[in-house]
């Protein structure tokens, strides 16, 4: 037996343009409704990004009725619609048999009756059915006394669920920590019962799985229900590994490692008013991993070198998350530089200049500032390079080059290791104004690495 409920609709042309595919739908006699997390997110007061309708139409009659459709998933009855500009993914009411791969039914069996096609889907918040016509939610599965609860529950027995598809658990995960809700009690025994079988699930899935986390509201809650359900020890041991490890209490009065990274997360989360990027979450989920490896006690806890230890860590877990090149050097960056910000009030000119010039600094500058937020709250650093960027030019932080490795061959250089050693100090000298013209550049060369003494090392190395 359903339960009925009146839930207005946000105004939207989104909501218009998908009621009129569920019309014309219904009007060629076929059943027709909204289903998944556009219903949810509307009776939650959120307002739907997207809507996905579910029907008693085949496949095939879709495409028919539509002029732009796309077969996605035609195997298990699913078809993109385009329509003024939006996508809906349309998909035949069906109930599923198992699943060999855990992850796709084996065989689907369309049906006409749509609390068998509720049933077979993951969570009671998401199984909830709404009329765009009337403006009824119709619940089958107990979804809106769930979202009143604040509980994240299977539909069905939750072992089935989860194992019909593991990634299930990772879901559940990210539903608990985005909507501040309780993990319903089952459903958390069925997770820690089955957390060894989330390696079964492909690495690209899970890493897309832990950035949705990572960069929703309550990135820290997420981490932490991670490690609760057991999940986290099989997905990121590195990261579990952080539980419990002190710190130095005049330095980090908030305790752990591990909550610290969690606070870390929030704090981004919060500077970046919820935008913070993948690679800056993961940067800040994986910024203190080398601290168990590097703790010793001397006249304090210490962590020596655990900025270039975590960063071989970051580089090693990137790969095993199956993120690119430009992404991994992004997040190893952060990782390897985090704890350079203690040392800017002492920095040459030319040295804060480099940092200041290194490749999404703003990343840089926005991991510190949560990192100080998250512990001891002084961000007197985080000023002081804020009050640099003003003062110097773009020219000044990243300068085009005065000569190039031509010129070094016309003054009489010969090619080799020696042109990196004067372009890098040239640089540097830039940086420090103290040359800013191509004559000075060439005196400044001529007197740091003398010709003459040049040539005699190299024509003694050739004999």
């Amino acid at each position: 037996m359903a339960s009925v409920f009146k839930v207005k609709p946000f105004p939207s042309r989104l909501f218009e343009i998908g009621k009129g595919i569920v019309e014309t739908l219904r009007g060629r006699g076929y059943k027709a409704f909204f289903v998944g997390g556009g219903v949810r997110d509307t009776v939650m007061g959120i307002p739907p990004k997207e809507y996905d309708i579910t029907t008693s139409a085949r496949p095939e009659e879709v495409m028919n009725l539509f002029k732009r459709t796309v077969p996605v998933g035609v195997s298990f009855g699913v078809v993109l619609v385009m329509e003024n500009g939006f996508k809906f993914e349309v998909a035949t009411m069906r109930r599923d048999e198992s699943y060999s791969d855990g992850r796709h039914p084996d065989r689907v069996i369309y049906t006409e009756d749509e609390r068998e096609d509720v049933k077979r889907r993951d969570f009671t918040i998401n199984g909830m059915l709404y009329d765009p016509v009337t403006e009824e939610v119709i619940d089958y599965v107990g979804g809106m006394e769930d979202i009143e609860r604040g509980i994240i529950r299977t539909i069905g027995n939750p072992y089935d669920r989860f194992n019909e598809d593991k990634l299930r658990m990772l879901r559940a995960v990210r539903f608990a920590a985005r909507f501040n809700y309780k993990l319903e009690e089952e459903t958390l025994r069925a997770i820690k019962d089955l957390a060894p079988l989330i390696n079964q699930v492909s690495a690209e899935r899970i890493r897309d799985e832990i950035i949705k986390i990572l960069i929703q509201k309550n990135p820290g809650l997420g981490i932490r229900l991670l490690r609760e359900t057991g999940l986290l020890k099989y997905i990121l041991p590195e990261v579990d590994n952080l539980y419990g490890v002190p710190q130095p209490p005049e330095f980090h009065p908030e305790g752990d490692v591990f909550t610290h990274t969690c606070l870390v997360l929030d704090r981004l989360y919060e500077i970046t008013e919820g935008k913070v990027s993948p690679e800056l979450a993961l940067g800040g989920l994986l910024h203190d991993i080398g601290k168990p490896p590097t703790f010793s006690i001397s006249d304090r806890i210490r962590f020596n070198g655990h900025d270039r230890v975590g960063a071989d860590m970051a580089r090693k877990i990137c790969k095993r998350l199956r993120l690119s090149n430009k992404q991994t050097e992004r997040i190893t960056s952060l990782v390897r530089e985090h704890l350079r910000f203690k040392d800017v009030f002492h920095m040459r000119e030319s040295t804060l200049k480099r940092f200041i010039g290194l490749p999404y600094f703003e990343d840089h500058l926005t991991l510190h500032l949560a990192d100080c937020l998250a512990s001891h709250g002084s961000t007197e650093a985080y000023e002081f390079v804020k009050r640099k960027l003003k003062e110097f030019k773009e020219e000044e932080i990243k300068p085009k080059p005065i000569l190039s490795g031509y010129d070094l061959i016309e003054m009489g250089y010969s090619p080799g290791p020696i042109f990196s050693k004067i372009l890098s100090s040239l640089e540097e000298a830039q940086l420090e104004g103290l040359v800013s013209t191509k004559e000075e550049a060439k005196r400044f060369v001529l007197e740091r690495f003398p010709l003459d003494s040049y040539l005699n090392t190299s024509s003694s190395k050739s004999e």
